[in-house]
């Protein structure tokens, strides 16, 4: 027992405190950065809005804004909480429902309020189908930075971390692909940007249990 105890606090006598909001200047150094990159490459490839002054008066630009921005914060807090060992999601899933639902309700009311001719555009647009490819593709950078924060930190549910994390970071890409979708349509935004968002949580517990072993 005695060579035991020795062993034991020859291992721990250096030993040094982590710091208390060392993990959360980890997620800023991870995320900050690959959010900056995904703006860029935004601007690189699809150019800002040469409407923006305009655009930044209608309502509809804010709700679709502040829907990704919403997803995104409330991702990475529950990702933050299951990179430790006794970590869970918390009520991550509820308020993602309670969110998604309000983005419901506010497509059902402009569908209710918009004539039937104009259904196609406020649900399909004129880029239903290369959104979702394009959010994810924004989403990349942010999803190396989540995975980078959290391969310095314990998560123990790799598979649901991957997951939170994908939605998080497809979220973010979300948020910035909205700076240059000219789509004002309610149902478009549920619809579509849910389902980038989706395919970069689909792909975060894919790889998840790989890229966040320890």
């Amino acid at each position: 027992m005695t060579k035991t105890d020795d062993i034991i606090e020859r291992l721990a006598g250096d030993l040094k405190p982590v710091p208390r909001d060392m993990l959360r200047r980890r997620f800023a150094l991870g995320i900050v950065p690959a959010l900056g990159l995904s703006l860029l490459l935004m601007l690189a490839i699809l150019g800002p809005r040469i409407d923006m002054p305009d655009v930044l008066m209608l309502p509809v630009f804010w709700i679709k804004s502040a829907y990704n921005a919403l997803i995104a914060v409330v991702a990475l807090l529950a990702v933050h909480r299951l990179s430790r060992p006794d970590g869970s999601e918390g009520r991550f899933f509820d308020v993602l429902a309670l969110i998604f639902a309000a983005m419901a309700a506010v497509a059902a009311i402009q569908l209710i309020m918009a004539p039937t001719e104009s259904y196609p555009v406020l649900i399909l647009g004129s880029s239903a189908l290369h959104c979702p490819l394009l959010i994810l593709g924004f989403a990349l950078p942010v999803y190396g930075g989540a995975v980078w924060a959290l391969r310095q930190a314990a998560p123990t549910d790799l598979r649901l971390t991957g997951f939170v994390a994908g939605i998080a970071a497809g979220a973010a890409g979300a948020w910035v692909y909205s700076w240059f979708c000219t789509e004002n349509g309610m149902p478009f935004v549920l619809i579509w940007y849910s389902l980038g968002i989706l395919l970069t949580g689909a792909l975060g517990a894919v790889t998840g249990p790989r890229l966040l072993r320890w």
